[in-house]
């Protein structure tokens, strides 16, 4: 949702209690607000789309499920806001790692220490994960990556088929978070870090120099 839009949903949603000055009531709508994306966050990246409910939701922002919905309009618009905010905070695609000098270098020592053992998944990852095999979510899923990680890849690339070669680098981050850090695939999870770095480092510049 834009700041706007937010802006006019707390109006909306914030009670008018006689005696409390209006910017404390706007703090505490975008409080609850926030509340609810943390919970529904959390219980995204555990069980999915389909196994989160949103009274589980509620009772994890300590508030009624006709308040989420108040707030959010439907358990799928909480949804694609909770996909949304994963992929422009937290990631290593929105954290500028494409800007960096050896972009593929930076990306592939960043996937390999995201990925060690004992380390806990990222909430986006999670949420992918467990959430597609549901067609809407799956949906919002792939508007989302579109509208952000796959536009923030392309935009960083030079030379032809950049949509292309940006989706084959999603495509790989993935598929490797899911062989070493969720299967535990033995070459990649047993392997040097310093080797594993390197591979990558070698197969993702092949996808980022221009063809």
């Amino acid at each position: 949702m834009s700041t706007a839009v937010d802006l006019t949903l707390m109006k909306k949603t914030a009670k008018v209690t006689p005696g409390v000055p209006a910017h404390a009531r706007r703090r505490n709508a975008a409080s609850t607000r926030e509340a609810i994306l943390t919970s529904a966050r959390r219980a995204f990246a555990q069980s999915g789309y389909a196994g989160a409910g949103v009274r589980e939701i509620a009772a994890g922002a300590g508030v009624t499920a006709m308040l989420v919905n108040r707030y959010f309009g439907s358990k799928e618009q909480l949804f694609a806001e909770v996909v949304e905010q994963t992929m422009t905070s937290g990631s290593i695609i929105a954290g500028g790692i494409m800007d960096a000098p050896e972009p593929g270098k930076a990306l592939a020592l960043a996937l390999v220490k995201m990925t060690r053992a004992g380390a806990v998944p990222l909430d986006g990852f999670l949420i992918s994960i467990h959430s597609a095999s549901s067609p809407g979510a799956a949906t919002i899923g792939r508007e989302q990556i579109e509208a952000h990680h796959l536009r923030t890849v392309a935009k960083a690339l030079d030379g032809k088929l950049a949509r292309e070669r940006a989706a084959l680098l999603l495509a790989m981050i993935s598929g490797f978070q899911v062989m070493r850090q969720m299967i535990g695939l033995s070459a990649l999870a047993k392997a040097k870090e310093a080797d594993l770095a390197a591979l990558l480092a070698r197969v993702f510049d092949t996808l980022i120099e221009p063809n």
